[in-house]
């Protein structure tokens, strides 16, 4: 298998795209009422959630968080999803299923994003202005910090293989790839990426990693089968390549934040099968358990764009915070 390897920084220019047509009814129907669970929707820039009704679509609450907020994940037991609030270094914990604030753990310094190891014993965060990441013990209630780690410059996403191993950090400004080993809690190696490397998906059964170019046209691929991680090439995709969502059927959105577009690979051939136009700096995406509404954060236009999956449309857009990131709800195709 070959791909072309596209090497060298290409500067990232972010365009406000400020219309967006809206598709025919059937399009609206058929994008709506899938949902069941309150979509949230992070606004990095009001320090807020936004919480909307998937059958209304209207922004129900816009509760209060700590400082830049950018992630979301899921607790292990369900019983919880968790907002990174990086600037305010604290964790609030949300019922997922009512949007009620559960509790507020502070303490937790600069949480850009995070992750779950899937044995639930690992908590992970990186931190994004201060150059580490941590890595936390969880008891099922409570965090410990096992391990900070002193990495490269700005690290971005993390992604943790299948057997709780490893995570795999992405290393913004150095333009690196890190992997940590858990249970030492040490860098196993480190790897050249090309420019600002952002979300991370693993694939082939985590033999394959994927890494989106924000500073760059497609997706980096990279074999880390062997001992040593090898660079297999890059898919083009478009440019500002950033983050990474499963469609659950085989194919993995990747949006592509400059040029408003989001494009699906195929994870067996690796390549673009098709690419669709999301306008507003398209960033973090969540997808309805029947696989047939995309939700999409649009970052530079303050809305959170709806869309059918079919038809490949927006078919609404809701007008949320500033800067909205990390988009979630629990009634979701799962990865």
């Amino acid at each position: 298998m070959f791909f072309d390897f596209l090497p060298g920084r290409i500067a990232a220019v972010f365009v406000c795209a400020a219309a967006v047509l809206f598709g025919a009814a059937a399009h609206a129907t058929a994008a709506e009422g899938h949902v069941s669970t309150p979509v949230f929707v992070l606004n990095s820039l009001d320090a807020s959630v936004s919480i909307i009704d998937p059958q209304t679509w209207e922004e129900k609450q816009r509760i209060p968080t700590g400082k830049e907020p950018h992630h979301i994940y899921l607790t292990p037991d369900r019983r919880s999803v968790i907002v990174a609030n990086s600037a305010g270094d604290s964790l609030t914990f949300f019922d997922p299923r009512t949007a009620q604030v559960q509790r507020v753990v502070n303490g937790i310094i600069d949480p850009y994003h995070l992750r779950f190891s899937p044995d639930m014993k690992w908590f992970v965060t990186a931190g994004n202005r201060l150059n580490h990441v941590d890595i936390y013990r969880w008891n099922g209630q409570d965090l410990t910090l096992a391990k900070r780690i002193s990495t490269g410059k700005t690290p971005s996403h993390i992604w943790i293989d299948g057997k709780s191993t490893t995570a795999y950090v992405t290393m913004q400004d150095s333009n690196e790839l890190v992997a940590v080993d858990l249970a030492s809690q040490a860098i196993r190696w480190r790897v050249a990426t090309g420019a600002m490397p952002a979300d991370i998906f693993g694939v082939h059964q985590d033999r394959t990693l994927l890494v989106g170019l924000t500073g760059g046209d497609g997706v980096q691929v990279f074999d880390i089968a062997g001992a040593e991680p090898r660079v297999v090439g890059t898919i083009p995709t478009g440019k500002g390549a950033h983050a990474f969502r499963s469609m659950g059927d085989g194919t993995v959105l990747v949006s592509n934040r400059v040029a408003n577009t989001i494009s699906r690979i195929d994870v067996n051939t690796l390549k673009v099968t098709s690419t669709f136009s999301v306008p507003g700096g398209p960033d973090c995406m969540d997808v309805s358990a029947d696989g047939k509404t995309l939700l999409v954060t649009s970052r530079w236009i303050k809305k959170l764009s709806v869309v059918d999956v079919a038809s490949q449309q927006v078919v609404r857009q809701v007008k949320v915070g500033r800067s909205p990131h990390g988009v979630w709800t629990l009634d979701h195709v799962q990865r």
